[in-house]
């Protein structure tokens, strides 16, 4: 099921995500949606707070883009970072700041200990794209956003955009919930 997507102005992408403590039928089923939801964005990432769950839980996908064709889709369950090295900046943009796009400094690779789709506890080294879309995603799950991590004077650059997005005007190709409808919908 395609569910929409929380936009910038949204409270649960300013919260720390709380930790799953397994995965029964309906966390499956948030994670079948979430793949959904994510593919039919065009997005290669998605935290569950993106879509309205405080929960530790996020799914990638790089595989569409064709340097990474042979990537598997990832499900990323409680992760915690342990430890990380050397960096590098690239443009970022995010499902939840359509039309939004900004440099960024992250560690090139990174130590990732996680759960998968499984509950299974993982420890894995990451580093490229699989890297950065981790530590994006993992920053939702913190409430941190992109953004928060521009350089103060790229920001300025793109404070016009976040205003209208802050303010409701939102233009995207997928199904969005910005701050009003939300409050109409908790009436």
């Amino acid at each position: 099921m395609i569910l929409p997507i929380n936009i910038y102005s949204d409270d649960i992408l300013r919260q720390k995500a709380t930790p799953l403590k397994g995965v029964d039928s309906g966390i499956k089923e948030l994670i079948k949606s979430m793949f959904d939801s994510m593919h039919n964005a065009s997005g290669i990432g998605l935290a569950a707070p993106q879509i309205g769950h405080s929960i530790r839980l996020l799914v990638l996908d790089i595989s569409c883009i064709a340097k990474y064709a042979s990537e598997l889709p990832m499900v990323v369950i409680n992760p915690h970072i342990l430890a990380v090295k050397g960096s590098n900046e690239m443009e970022e943009g995010c499902l939840s700041i359509p039309g939004v796009q900004g440099d960024v400094l992250r560690p090139a690779s990174i130590t990732l200990k996680y759960r998968d789709a499984n509950f299974v506890e993982q420890t894995g080294e990451f580093s490229g794209m699989l890297a950065r879309v981790l530590q994006h995603e993992i920053d939702h799950l913190d409430g941190t956003l992109f953004v928060d991590r521009m350089e103060k004077r790229d920001r300025r650059k793109v404070q016009q955009e976040l205003a209208a997005l802050s303010s409701g005007n939102v233009k995207a190709d997928y199904p969005v919930v910005a701050r009003e409808q939300i409050a109409a919908i908790q009436g």
